[in-house]
């Protein structure tokens, strides 16, 4: 457990932050989510959990099912949070460098303070921000209990046929999650993995 602990206060997380990464790392692997900051073959990775109900930005109203065919990378941020603002120069930069290439970036935003509820603020945030790919809202946290999240900010990357082949808590690891967009980007989209997907 100190292990963890001290990895939580290096990625820059605040007391409750590090505790909830804690949990994390020691309950992810029994989740039926990928394991952190590590790659998962296509064959063991999970089917993400589909969008709950929100205000979108950015974009109309977007589902995995209709993204089906691209590479998603799935961003669990408050605009609040300061280790949230330090990943947005690389994500906005994927998002600019991948987009035409197949790669959908989606923001979940789920608030920690009540000011960071209000769509009016996040809209703005988003704007100053200069964030171009979609955001939707999750004031409820329904999105971030179905991918069992714990600690902002959390990426998800998803595969073509909409399954969960890494995540990373926390700041870092850059290069590492690049290169599993590189490589999801690369395989090929099979039909039965499209029929495998939109059975479960």
């Amino acid at each position: 457990m100190a292990i963890v602990l001290t990895a939580g206060y290096a990625s820059g997380r605040g007391p409750l932050g590090v505790v909830s990464y804690a949990v994390t790392r020691l309950s992810h692997a029994n989740s039926g989510i990928a394991p952190l900051d590590a790659q998962v073959s296509k064959s063991q990775a999970p089917v993400a959990p589909e969008f709950a109900t929100g205000d979108w930005i950015n974009s109309e109203p977007l589902t995995l099912k209709g993204l089906r065919g691209r590479v998603v990378l799935v961003d669990f941020w408050t605009f609040g949070c300061y280790n949230c603002r330090n990943t947005l120069p690389a994500i906005k930069n994927w998002d600019a460098r991948y987009r035409e290439q197949g790669l959908t970036i989606v923001g979940v935003h789920s608030p920690e303070f009540e000011e960071e509820r209000k769509p009016e603020n996040l809209r703005r945030e988003v704007a100053e921000l200069e964030i171009r790919y979609p955001v939707v809202t999750d004031n409820d946290y329904a999105t971030w209990r179905s991918y069992d999240v714990a600690a902002w900010p959390t990426i998800f990357v998803l595969d073509k046929s909409g399954r969960v082949r890494w995540t990373h808590v926390g700041e870092g690891a850059y290069d590492e999650t690049e290169q599993v967009i590189q490589k999801l980007l690369a395989e090929s989209d099979s039909s039965a993995d499209k029929q495998i997907s939109e059975k479960k």
